[in-house]
């Protein structure tokens, strides 16, 4: 349970750390405002699931990272209009 908790987190905060850079380059000042707090949550679950971990679970938190990035790109780039605020 503890590998899909990390699994999630580590994408989230990462899903949101690309959708954030995104709204940020592309001028979407609410979005990026709004994506801030996802960062915050995403952060604050590994800050609580990882002190412990052992290595299925850093396996979890390691695939996360690419599922989420890709993940961020595909959805900004199929719902985002470009430079809308």
């Amino acid at each position: 349970m503890n590998e899909l908790l990390l699994f999630a987190s580590c994408f989230m905060s990462v899903f949101a750390l690309g959708f954030q850079s995104q709204n940020v380059n592309q001028g979407h000042y609410v979005a990026a405002f709004l994506t801030s707090f996802l960062i915050g949550a995403g952060h604050l679950a590994l800050y609580r699931l990882m002190p412990e971990a052992g290595f299925s679970e850093v396996a979890a938190y390691m695939l996360g990272g690419p599922f989420g990035i890709t993940a961020s790109m595909y959805v900004h780039r199929r719902y985002m209009k470009k430079g809308a605020a």
